[in-house]
């Protein structure tokens, strides 16, 4: 798990922040996804690589790091390997995921945003992920959707990340 790192977009990679510039008729509104690509390298959003990404954009420190804060999207904290997170917003939580947030943190040992010592995994309680026909559901690592889950299949789960180390 990386807690520090020197923000610096690649030459490949400025092309795109370029590109992201380009599309908007001020600069300002490419923050959100000029905040993704750091996340997506770094594996989360430093300080430091808020004032990149504002120093790139020519823009305020503040405004960078209140974007930043304000979407639950952005991690603001190194987290682990496989990042869990389970939706416990209404339909969720009527089809049981309090129930497979409370079996995951215990399986694990760990409580809501914290990282198990190893720094395999993480797990977050979030808000609706958008699956309330298919509920109760988690999100791993911001890309790949669990629905339907029963405490069975999400002990898979885990089991099989473990083992993909």
């Amino acid at each position: 798990m990386n807690n520090t790192y020197i923000p610096q977009f690649t030459e490949e990679e400025m092309k795109t922040v370029n590109l992201h510039i380009s599309k908007y008729p001020k600069p300002m509104a490419a923050v959100m996804p000029l905040l993704w690509m750091i996340q997506e390298k770094y594996g989360w959003i430093s300080l430091e690589a808020m004032k990149y990404v504002g120093d790139i954009l020519n823009l305020p420190h503040d405004h960078v790091l209140g974007v930043a804060t304000f979407y639950t999207m952005y991690f603001k904290k190194p987290y682990g390997k496989n990042h869990l997170q389970v939706c416990t917003n209404v339909s969720c939580m009527l089809r049981g995921g309090y129930e497979i947030f409370n079996h995951i943190s215990g399986k694990l040992g760990i409580k809501n945003k914290e990282v198990t010592g190893d720094g395999l995994f993480s797990i977050e309680e979030v808000e609706c992920l958008g699956s309330c026909a298919t509920a109760p559901m988690l999100q791993l690592n911001n890309k790949e959707f669990y629905e339907n889950l029963t405490i069975d299949n999400v002990d898979q789960l885990i089991d099989s990340l473990k083992n993909s180390k």
